[in-house]
């Protein structure tokens, strides 16, 4: 089954790559959407694929890459949607 999960990490997850790995790890998993910073520092994604392949995701986003020092990570379901590949968007 498909899903979509809209997701806000918090924490020390900008300025080490976070969105970069997030791209990294959501290819891995044949995972689409995209992934951007928020203003007030945190991380912003969807993910869209295979549900057991965004469950692995949402569980990678409590690690994150070395520097990264996470927080809380807020995720909801939301509607299925189409997307291409997993993009950084600014």
């Amino acid at each position: 089954m498909n899903v979509c999960a809209r997701c806000v990490v918090s924490g020390k997850v900008q300025g080490v790559w976070y969105r970069q790995s997030t791209l990294r790890m959501a290819e891995a998993l044949d995972v689409t959407g995209w992934v951007k910073n928020l203003d007030n520092g945190d991380v912003e994604l969807l993910a869209c694929g295979k549900e057991e392949d965004v469950e692995k995701l949402k569980s990678w986003l409590w690690q994150g890459p070395v520097n990264a020092e996470v927080s809380e990570v807020k995720c909801e379901s939301v509607d299925y949607e189409v997307h291409k590949a997993f993009v950084v968007t600014y």
